[in-house]
């Protein structure tokens, strides 16, 4: 970057503050695999692409190393998430060329993703965010049989499950509320992104996963700037699916409850 690092504060494992002679702030990530850091930051050049939402800028990147804006802390408010719901809508609205459109490797959390171009949402959807990640669980003993069948099934029967067609938005791809911060001056920022090409509503399922706060203001928002289609809500589950998955592979059978419900629910929808 040019400028001469006067200090540093580990905020989590492989995670840095650094201070910055000129008196600036920055934050440095470290990613072990090469290659990695790379596709986090054509992630956050994509999403920040049509100047819709608030992105983290990235000043610097190699192989390991990925550095960007530090962010200040502020608290989350009712027009900060309103902004996000209308700013989320406009990145979903500009688009990408393909479900699945990303770099060739790309992952979500520590878990490898497939980032295949398709051109059906639904059969996209159950070969490349569902089943891959079913597969693991099953090998690994981490679904039981019912969970794997009603998996499976909402696989088979997601060409009905699916809702009207969709063009393929601009996902941030792990929008959950850990992903957005917010700041003093009433904004919410992404950052973290598995960034493809995907269905908008899989950010939002995402964003209702853990709990996001006003998520109500986020979501009616969203609905004024770009209505969703008669149903959504229902749907969530199906959406809610894939990262579900990923969470019960990455962090074992505690999450298979959860999982087992989505399905249910997904296919009764």
């Amino acid at each position: 970057m040019g400028v001469e690092v006067v200090g540093t504060h580990a905020v989590k494992d492989s995670v840095f503050e650094v201070d910055l002679a000129d008196g600036d702030l920055v934050v440095a990530k470290f990613h072990a695999d090469a290659g990695k850091a790379g596709v986090e930051a054509w992630g956050l050049g994509w999403l920040a692409e049509p100047g819709a939402v608030a992105v983290t800028q990235v000043r610097a990147v190699d192989e390991h190393w990925l550095v960007i804006d530090q962010v200040e802390p502020g608290q989350a408010s009712a027009t900060a998430a309103e902004g996000l719901g209308r700013g989320l809508a406009r990145l979903h609205a500009a688009g990408a060329s393909a479900f699945g459109e990303g770099p060739a490797e790309s992952w979500i959390g520590g878990l490898p993703m497939a980032c295949v171009p398709g051109q059906s949402w639904p059969e996209w959807f159950a070969a490349h965010r569902i089943e891959p990640y079913l597969r693991q669980a099953v090998d690994r003993d981490l679904l039981d049989p019912a969970a794997s069948r009603l998996v499976s099934e909402v696989c088979a029967r997601i060409g009905e499950l699916a809702g009207p067609a969709e063009p393929p938005a601009r996902l941030h791809g792990d929008l959950w509320n850990g992903n957005v911060l917010w700041d003093r001056a009433n904004l919410a920022w992404l950052i973290d992104p598995a960034a493809h090409g995907g269905h908008r509503e899989s950010d939002l399922a995402m964003l209702a996963l853990f709990g996001c706060p006003h998520l109500d203001r986020v979501l009616a928002a969203y609905d004024e700037t770009r209505p969703l289609a008669p149903g959504w809500q229902d749907r969530t589950p199906l959406h809610q699916l894939f990262p579900l998955l990923v969470h019960v592979v990455l962090f074992g059978p505690g999450y298979a409850a959860q999982t087992l419900t989505a399905a249910r629910r997904a296919l009764s929808a």
